[in-house]
């Protein structure tokens, strides 16, 4: 092994929520893995995209934070030690010598491990955007609000008509100095309620209308909005652009997987058509799969238990009690 290898019985090409709990999963029945994630910190969309927002359909948990949940799936993988390759992507994915699967990552480093699992949700996320943005971007323009005490006492503009723009902006309302929605059509994506929340709490809402400009000195101070024929100026010294994002799977849809509309198809067991490589989580498809954060939960403990089982042939599919003190390292 070279400071230039990384070596682990299982390697987890995404760092998102059931990347994490396969991590656990995999850790639980005595093997080592590795987490490899082109994000710069565990959590995946979650962690990137809504960190703030609570999510209301986890198992045991009325609501948590996106950001609350990543930490505690970091957590509990942690009683393991996992390793973590963050802030590089997977390119290659390559039989091993011997057997098993070689990974490389960007920056020329290798891992090796004796399975392999996708866990990379729909794949690397690029936000959508508006032209105006760009010489503002990262100096008062963002995609997501990761903190929402860092807009305190500011004027605040969010773009966008579905549930992240809503749900920021009634999150925003009594942080912010000021929130203004603009969207580009008169009817909003995002739910109902949250809509007519957003219309009753002092959100200021501008309808069939589109930011055309930004303006400030080293960092945003004020937007341009054009309202028909008229435009109007807005104090801005935040702008989220809550526009969307295009996914791209990038060299994983080279690595040979059959695939169904972007997605890996998968058996019962979670198993690809490459042996000893696994998909979980918004990555695979079966029929009947249900898209949700749960759902990747159990895909990920089917998948490590099938594969515990391929590593080490003659052990038992049932992982054991996590109750049991010694269930940990059972097989």
């Amino acid at each position: 092994m070279t400071d230039t290898e990384t070596s682990a019985d299982v390697a987890v090409v995404g760092a998102g929520p059931a990347g994490l709990y396969a991590a656990y999963c995999a850790g639980f029945r005595g093997l080592s893995s590795v987490l490899i994630d082109a994000l710069p910190e565990p959590g995946g969309q979650i962690a990137a995209l809504y960190p703030e927002k609570k999510i209301y359909d986890i198992a045991g948990h009325p609501a948590v934070r996106g950001r609350e949940l990543v930490d505690n799936l970091v957590a509990q993988a942690e009683a393991f030690r996992p390793a973590y390759l963050l802030g590089r992507a997977a390119v290659s994915l390559t039989p091993g010598q011997g057997g098993g699967w070689t990974i490389g990552i960007e920056g020329g480093r290798r891992v090796r491990a004796g399975a392999v699992v996708i866990a990379a949700g729909l794949g690397r996320a690029v936000p959508r955007t508006l032209p105006c943005l760009g010489p503002y971007q990262g100096l008062g323009v963002a995609h997501h609000v990761p903190r929402l005490d860092r807009h305190r006492d500011r004027d605040v503009v969010i773009v966008g008509g579905g549930d992240s723009a809503v749900d920021w902006a009634l999150a925003l309302v009594s942080i912010a100095r000021s929130v203004t929605v603009v969207h580009r059509r008169s009817a909003f994506r995002a739910h109902e309620h949250g809509v007519k929340q957003m219309y009753a709490c002092g959100i200021r809402v501008v309808t069939d209308a589109e930011v055309v400009a930004c303006r400030g000195a080293g960092h945003l101070e004020e937007v341009t909005v054009r309202v028909g024929e008229e435009q109007w100026e807005l104090p801005a010294q935040d702008l989220v652009a809550a526009l969307g994002y295009i996914t791209d799977l990038g060299p994983i849809a080279d690595w040979g997987f059959r695939m169904l509309h972007r997605q890996i198809v998968v058996d019962t067991a979670m198993r690809t058509n490459l042996p000893g490589v696994y998909a979980v989580g918004d990555m695979c498809s079966y029929e009947g799969r249900v898209p949700l954060i749960s759902v990747g939960f159990g895909e990920a403990a089917t998948a490590a238990n099938h594969l515990a089982v391929e590593l080490r042939p003659g052990s038992r599919l049932a992982p054991g009690h996590s109750t049991d003190i010694d269930g940990a390292l059972m097989s």
